[in-house]
């Protein structure tokens, strides 16, 4: 068995890892850490929901492709640090995170998805979308989404 963990250095998606770590190790399966970057744009706010323009301004920050893959490789090597007894491997995506998520695990043939969810209130994921809700609704293998 073949399984992927989408991580974004979040508390959700470590637990993630973590639980995918436990169940591939069980399963003696793969497990692939991957991370999507998109250089667009990236929220460094808190989990609280943003209520004012000027407030988004504020937590929405644009970067370029290099500062985004260092950012996102460093985000990979310290998951895969945090992971043993595991085959694992880590794998830096790039483009909006829940089509790059599932058009990867398409692609190679991945049997399940690990993804944490932060659990945002309806309006911030209203404003910022869930990639845990849009995985579940992309993906063509079993999705387990952690919080």
């Amino acid at each position: 068995m073949r399984s992927l963990v989408a991580i974004d250095d979040s508390d959700p998606a470590d637990r993630a890892l973590s639980y995918a770590a436990e169940i591939t190790a069980a399963m003696d399966a793969s497990l692939t850490v991957v991370h999507a970057v998109d250089p667009a744009v990236y929220d460094v706010g808190g989990s609280e929901p943003i209520s004012s323009r000027s407030d988004a301004d504020q937590r929405l920050i644009v970067e370029n492709i290099a500062d985004t893959e260092t950012r996102g490789q460093a985000v990979l090597e310290s998951a895969l640090e945090t992971i043993d007894g595991v085959d694992a491997e880590g794998e830096l995506l790039y483009g909006d995170p829940d089509v790059a998520i599932t058009d990867f695990a398409d692609q190679q043939g991945f049997d399940a998805i690990f993804v944490g969810h932060q659990g945002r209130s309806r309006r911030a994921e209203a404003m910022l979308g869930s990639v845990a809700k849009a995985v579940v609704e992309r993906a063509t293998v079993p999705v387990t989404v952690v919080r």
